[in-house]
Formats: C-alpha cells, sequence, structure tokens
C-alpha cells in the first residue's frame, strides 16, 4: 500500500487522510480481482518496520485497521472475500486483533478471493519464525524447505504469481521474500490510494506478457 503519505501531502491533509483512503481502496481492488477470477491476493498494510514511525501515526493506522475490519469486513464476505492475517500478533493492539480474529475466524465457504492481511508483517522475520517452527519438531530428515514453507504465515496459500509495488518504488521492502523467489515483478508509479481497475488492468496485461521458466528453458 505504497503512497499513502505521500498521497495525503499532495492534497495538503494529514498523513493519516492517506492511510484512510488507502486503507478503503482496499476493497475496491479486491473486489476488482474478484470479478476477473483472480483468487488470492495479499496485502501489505503495515511492516514490522513501520514500528519506526511516530507512536501517533502507528496508533492511527491501527485503528483505521479495526474500524475498516469491522465495517468493511461482512460486506466483503458477502461479497465472496474470504481473510487470513499473516504477521506477528505481539504486540498490536487488543482492539485490532479482536477485528482480525472475527475477520478472519468467520466461516466463510471456499471460493471467490482469500485476502490475505500482511498486518505486522516482515519477510525476514517470517522466515525465523518458520525455521524456529522447523527446528522445534526436527525430524530424521531434518529441515528442507518443505518444512520451512510448512511454518511460513501463508502456510497452504500457494506462493504468489504476480508481486505489485505501487509508489514508484523499485524494491521489495521485505515482503514475501521466501515466497517471491518466482514470482513475477511490476513497479508502478500510481501512489496507492489512486491505484484503480485500469492500473489493476495495466498490471495483469504486463504478467500475461511474461514467459515463466522457474529456472528451466
Amino acid at each position: 500500500m505504497d503512497g499513502n503519505g505521500r498521497w495525503a501531502t499532495r492534497q495538503g491533509l494529514p498523513r493519516l487522510a492517506g492511510h484512510r483512503k488507502g486503507i478503503e481502496n482496499v476493497e475496491r481492488i479486491a473486489g476488482a480481482l474478484l470479478q476477473r477470477a483472480v483468487t488470492f491476493m495479499t496485502i501489505y498494510m503495515f511492516s514490522t518496520e513501520n514500528w519506526k514511525r511516530p507512536k501517533e501515526e502507528v496508533d492511527g493506522i491501527f485503528a483505521l485497521l479495526a474500524g475498516w475490519l469491522e465495517e468493511a469486513g461482512p460486506r466483503m464476505r458477502a461479497a465472496g472475500i474470504r481473510f487470513r492475517h499473516f504477521g506477528r500478533r505481539e504486540p498490536l493492539p487488543t482492539a485490532l486483533l479482536g477485528a482480525l480474529d472475527v475477520t478472519c475466524g468467520a466461516a466463510d465457504a471456499d471460493g471467490g478471493l482469500l485476502l490475505g492481511l500482511a498486518i505486522n508483517y516482515g519477510g525476514r522475520a517470517e522466515i525465523v519464525d518458520a525455521i524456529k517452527g522447523a527446528l522445534s519438531q526436527v525430524s530424521a530428515g531434518g529441515v528442507d524447505e518443505r518444512s520451512i514453507a510448512d511454518g511460513l504465515y501463508t502456510a497452504g496459500v500457494p506462493d504468489p504469481d504476480l508481486v505489485v509495488r505501487p509508489g514508484g518504488e523499485l524494491r521489495l521492502s521485505n515482503f514475501m521474500l521466501w515466497q517471491a523467489a518466482y514470482a513475477e515483478l511490476y513497479f508502478s508509479p500510481v501512489l496507492w490510494p489512486d491505484v484503480d481497475e485500469g492500473e489493476l488492468d495495466r498490471a495483469l496485461s504486463a504478467y500475461a506478457e511474461r514467459h515463466r521458466r522457474f529456472g528451466g528453458l
């Protein structure tokens, strides 16, 4: 969700107004992907590095996320979107954890779109947690790629085919470092709050033109 703060600055608004606009855009893009028969989407909402921001901004983001889950979650589930949290629970605030538990714990049927919410997420932290989990259950076969993959926050979810980074930056910023090993990357100059169906289709069209070899010929 890169570019929320810059979007707000360009509009002469406080940064939290940009975060509010960005969070609201998730429902629109998830719905558009659902219409295009995409079955998995993960949105990077708050990283393990974002704790370095001013406490007022961090607390504001968490309040916005909790309110959005309570307000938009039921409507999105009714439209065929399921939720799952990817990231560490601690030290997220109780109100946000409660909203995540309600939204992600709903007994929705399979199908539709599974929307992963990467909150307090970091690719390196995820790998460390997965290795710790694998070592605690190590067998005669030792730790291998499968045991690590099974311990990731995204266990059971396919690796991403396409990673879209809006906002003009050309880096992964600690997002799905393990899972994105063979993902196609698309970098957009559009700030996240302004990403619309047109920009989404440009990313999907660019992906459709790629030839994926996965190390083969």
